[in-house]
C-alpha cells in the first residue's frame, strides 16, 4: 500500500488490469459530463414520436440524414474554432444550441418544424463531438498518461451509458405519466443546463490554443488546417477513420429502430391490457433501455481490458465491426419473420459492440493523427461518422417503407457488410500496436 493511498480523492489504478492513471477531480468532472450529457430522455422514444406525428420511415430517415449532413457541414469549422478560440467556449455554445433544439422539438408538430429542430440540434453536436475528446486527450498528455487512451476514455464513456440507463427509466415514467412522447424534451433541459455550468469549471489549460488578435486567429486557422490536411496524406489514416466511422454510422442510423420493435413486442405481451398503447409500450421501452445501457456501460469500461487480449487493435476492431453488422442482419431477419424476442436480443448486441469498440477505435485513430490539430482531426473523424450515418439512414428509411422495418434493417446490414469487408484494417506491428492499445 502506497503512503498516499488515502490522500485527497486520488486513487491510483494499478497495472494488473492494464490501467495506470489517477481518479483525480478532473476525472470525475469528465465522468459527470458524460453522465449528464446522456440524460437525454427523448432517446428511447424519438422514432416513436415521429411515427406518432404521422411521419413515414423515409421521412424519419431523411430527418436523421438532415441532422448528420448539418453536423457534417459544421464539423470541421467548429473543430478549427475550438482549437483556435477555446474549447470551453465552444462547448458552452454547444449546450446552448442543444437547449434551443429541445424547445423546438417540444413545439414541433410537422415535418418542416422537425427539420428545423434537427438542424439546431446538429449545431450543438458539431461544436461538441471532437472538442470534448480533444480535451480529454490533452489532459492525458499533460498528466503523462497518453498511453491510457483506451482505458481512460472507456471509463468516462461508461458513465455516459449509466446516465443513459437512468434516463431510460425516467423517460419511461414520464411517458407513462403524461401519455405523450413530447413531454421528455422540457425535462432534458435540466441536465444540459447543469452540464453547461460544469463545463465552466474545467481548467483553462484544456482550452487549447487561443489568440486575441484577428490576425493571430487567422494564422492559427491556417496552421490547424494545414496540420489537418497533412494528417490524411497517409492511406492508413483514411482506412482507420473509415473502419471506425462505418460502424458508428451504422449504429447511429439503426439504433432507434429498436423502439418500434420494442413497441410491437410490448403490445404482444398479456400485460396492462387496460392501459393505452403508449403507456404499455413506455414501461417495456424504459425497462429494456435501462438494462441495455447498464450493459453498454460495462462494455465501454471493459474496452481497455478487451483490447489487451490481442496483439494489436486492428484485429478486435475488424472483428467487432463484422460481428455488430451481422447481429443487425440477424435481428432484422428475425423481426421480419415475427420472432420478436430473438430480434430484440440480437439488436441489443449492436449497442454493446458500439460501446466496446468505440474507445479502441478512438485510440487507434488518434495515434495516427497529427497531434497539433487534435480537436480538428477528431472532428474529421466525427464528420466521417455523420456522413456514413446520413447515407445509411436514408437507405434504411427507403427499405423500411418498402419492406417494413425488419427486412429494411436486414437489407441495410447487407450493404454495410460489403463496405466492412473493404475497410478491414491491416495487421499491426507489435511495437506500434502496444502503444495504440494503451498497454
Amino acid at each position: 500500500m502506497t503512503p498516499d493511498w488515502y490522500a485527497g480523492i486520488v486513487v491510483v489504478m494499478k497495472r494488473p488490469s492494464g490501467e495506470r492513471f489517477e481518479r483525480d477531480l478532473q476525472y470525475y468532472k469528465f465522468c459527470a459530463y458524460g453522465f449528464l450529457k446522456d440524460l437525454r430522455f427523448f432517446d428511447p422514444f424519438l422514432v416513436l414520436l415521429f411515427l406518432d406525428k404521422g411521419l413515414s420511415y423515409l421521412q424519419i430517415g431523411s430527418l436523421y440524414a438532415v441532422r448528420e449532413i448539418a453536423v457534417n457541414i459544421m464539423e470541421i469549422p467548429s473543430g478549427v474554432m475550438a482549437d483556435a478560440v477555446g474549447r470551453r467556449r465552444a462547448m458552452v455554445i454547444s449546450f446552448l444550441a442543444y437547449i434551443a433544439s429541445f424547445v423546438a422539438f417540444f413545439l414541433a408538430s410537422g415535418y418542416a418544424a422537425f427539420v428545423l429542430a434537427m438542424v439546431v440540434f446538429a449545431f450543438g453536436d458539431a461544436f461538441r463531438t471532437g472538442t470534448h475528446k480533444a480535451m480529454i486527450f490533452d489532459y492525458l498528455k499533460l498528466k503523462g498518461w497518453a498511453d491510457q487512451k483506451t482505458h481512460y476514455y472507456g471509463h468516462t464513456r461508461s458513465w455516459s451509458q449509466r446516465g443513459a440507463a437512468l434516463s431510460a427509466l425516467i423517460a419511461g415514467v414520464l411517458v407513462f405519466w403524461r401519455g405523450d412522447y413530447a413531454v421528455v424534451f422540457p425535462f432534458t433541459i435540466v441536465p444540459y443546463v447543469l452540464d453547461l455550468i460544469l463545463m465552466l469549471t474545467y481548467p483553462k489549460e484544456l482550452d487549447g490554443p487561443r489568440h486575441a488578435s484577428r490576425g493571430a486567429v487567422r494564422d492559427e486557422f491556417k496552421h490547424v488546417i494545414s496540420s489537418f490536411i497533412s494528417s490524411f496524406k497517409n492511406l492508413s489514416i483514411f482506412r482507420a477513420i473509415g473502419n471506425q466511422a462505418l460502424y458508428t454510422g451504422y449504429y447511429k442510423a439503426t439504433k432507434d429502430y429498436l423502439q418500434p420493435l420494442l413497441k410491437a413486442f410490448a403490445l404482444g405481451l398479456p400485460l396492462m391490457l387496460s392501459q393505452p398503447e403508449k403507456e404499455r409500450s413506455a414501461v417495456v421501452v424504459g425497462i429494456v433501455y435501462f438494462i441495455l445501457y447498464l450493459g453498454t456501460s460495462y462494455a465501454a469500461r471493459s474496452s481497455g481490458r478487451f483490447s489487451e487480449r490481442f496483439s494489436g487493435l486492428a484485429r478486435p476492431l475488424n472483428g467487432t465491426l463484422l460481428t455488430g453488422i451481422l447481429l443487425g442482419l440477424g435481428s432484422g431477419l428475425a423481426y421480419g419473420l415475427g420472432v420478436e424476442v430473438l430480434a430484440v436480443v440480437l439488436y441489443l448486441g449492436i449497442y454493446l459492440i458500439e460501446n466496446l469498440r468505440k474507445p479502441m477505435g478512438i485510440a487507434y485513430v488518434t495515434e495516427r493523427m497529427n497531434q497539433d490539430a487534435l480537436a480538428t482531426a477528431l472532428s474529421a473523424e466525427s464528420q466521417a461518422e455523420t456522413l456514413m450515418a446520413a447515407i445509411i439512414a436514408m437507405v434504411l428509411g427507403f427499405f423500411a417503407d418498402l419492406w417494413g422495418p425488419g427486412l429494411g434493417i436486414a437489407a441495410t446490414s447487407l450493404c454495410c457488410l460489403a463496405a466492412a469487408l473493404l475497410l478491414r484494417l491491416p495487421p499491426e506491428k507489435a511495437q506500434g500496436t502496444a502503444q495504440a492499445a494503451g498497454a
